[in-house]
């Protein structure tokens, strides 16, 4: 058994085949789809629980830096540190990072690799089968783990298992990795047997994989470097410098390394696993009635069969269908046959290509300071609810084309406008004149909910002018 290992958490990606609940400004990592915690919260109490790990190391989109920050402080989870990307480049450059950034303090460092967004059933079994792994490790090995299909799959690549290594009857040589195949040669392939789903989950000594990447991707590991020497803290982040990082080869770590070492090990795994890739996957895993249905949310059905029901508030009544997926979110509804969800991808597209900002934008963001969900848009006019957190302060700014009317629901506000500052609290309200500098702030150790109302000609998120800031967004 190797020393204590450093999960890897790769947050990046858009989710897009989990439209409209999953979108660029909030990917299904930060949603809850199994349980009352998100995939990204899941992910880390996967292995925060586990004493073989360490705290994890998380590399995000710079985009979604406080999701992922908030998501672990609601359940007490302390990264290691949280590497913050300018733009996605694959999984390669984002992995050599980590553990570039890992020997910085760890020269032994062993590192697991885990797409945040993943399901895996069997926890108990993923880290006894991660413990076994750490003899391919011991032997200068890069591991992958495979998963045992159940299916001919045409969604995930495949790994061809090989003959066992010399230092483990669980552990083995790997003969071919296969890209996605056609549905012809997915089922020849379960037909032959002795082929893995290629799980994206991987595992090796930090030392061993910078050797593995000298010698196959010499390029991408200098440009990796070239990036950590010009990058720098800030706050609770490794930011990673744009114009550098931007000149690493966008590319896989299957294709920088793993297919190409002499080195690789693959390690079955019987896990319970999904990486909840559709609609359809996500009906296969989760628990339902008696009909075949999944509902999630206010539904009411009658005489409806194998079908996936899911709204965020607005009441779903379904009658005399089957194989159908149902989301409502605040904005939007997808209706799909279920057998179709695969193609959700394009439609996104479609409705991108067309402007529509459902595509990539939710209702809902959130900020260092909280959250704020829009409720309702029209002509020159925006109604937003505020969740300020204890001690949350939003910065000193202005806005050169709205107003803003801004009504306490509960807890305590403190309001600058101008140079007056005052207090308010439950079912008081203030006004912001155009122009006029202000700031919000919540003293108190509840949450501050209340309702803000923007009026003019322009209500775009861009129209602030940033004074002064607590959290450096300037």
């Amino acid at each position: 058994m190797v020393k204590q290992i450093t999960p890897v958490i790769l947050s990046g990606g858009s989710g897009s085949r989990l439209w409209p609940l999953s979108r660029e400004s909030r990917p299904k990592q930060f949603q809850s789809l199994i349980s009352e915690y998100s995939m990204l919260q899941e992910t880390a109490l996967r292995i925060t629980n586990a004493r073989q790990f360490s705290d994890p190391l998380v590399v995000c989109s710079n985009a979604h830096r406080f999701m992922v920050a908030e998501h672990l402080l609601e359940i007490d989870v302390k990264p290691l540190d949280i590497i913050l990307e300018p733009m996605g480049r694959n999984t390669a450059p984002a992995i050599t990072i980590a553990a570039l950034r890992v020997l910085e303090s760890n020269p032994d460092a062993v590192l697991l690799v885990l797409p945040a967004d993943h399901h895996i059933g069997d926890v108990e079994n993923f880290n006894l089968t991660v413990a076994r792994a750490g003899e391919a490790i011991k032997n200068g090995q890069l591991v992958t783990f495979g998963v045992t299909p159940d299916r001919a799959h045409t969604g995930f690549g495949y790994i061809r298992q090989g003959e066992k290594r010399a230092f483990s009857d669980n552990i083995f040589a790997v003969d071919e990795f296969v890209e996605k195949p056609n549905q012809k040669n997915a089922d020849e392939m379960i037909s032959q047997g002795g082929w893995l789903w290629n799980s994206g989950i991987f595992m090796f000594g930090a030392t061993d994989l910078i050797k593995e990447l000298g010698f196959h991707a010499p390029e991408l590991l200098a440009a990796c470097r070239a990036t950590m020497s010009k990058s720098n803290r800030d706050l609770d982040f490794f930011r990673l410098e744009s114009s550098s990082f931007e000149q690493v080869e966008n590319i896989s770590i299957d294709y920088a390394v793993m297919e190409k070492s002499e080195n690789v090990s693959v390690v079955p795994l019987n896990i319970d696993w999904s990486d909840i890739g559709s609609w359809q996957a996500l009906w296969d895993i989760s628990q339902k009635n008696p009909a075949g249905n999944v509902i999630v949310g206010d539904v009411i059905c009658n005489d409806v069969q194998h079908s996936y029901l899911r709204t965020n508030g607005h009441l779903i009544v379904a009658q005399g269908v089957q194989d159908l997926i149902v989301v409502a979110d605040d904005d939007v509804v997808l209706i799909a046959h279920k057998n179709e969800t695969e193609s959700i991808r394009d439609i996104v597209n479609k409705l991108k290509t067309n402007g529509f900002s459902q595509s990539w934008e939710h209702p809902g963001a959130y900020r260092p300071w909280g959250a704020y969900r829009n409720i309702d848009k029209g002509n020159r006019f925006l109604v937003k609810r505020l969740t300020i957190k204890p001690g949350g302060k939003l910065s000193l700014q202005k806005h050169e084309q709205r107003a803003e009317h801004w009504v306490v629901v509960q807890g305590t506000a403190v309001v600058t406008c101008g140079e007056d500052v005052r207090t308010f609290t439950a079912d008081q309200s203030t006004y912001i004149p155009l122009g006029t500098v202000h700031r919000l702030e919540n003293p108190a150790d509840t949450p501050l909910e209340l309702i803000e109302i923007q009026t003019g000609d322009y209500l775009g998120e861009d129209d602030i002018i940033r004074l002064e800031d607590t959290y450096g967004r300037m």
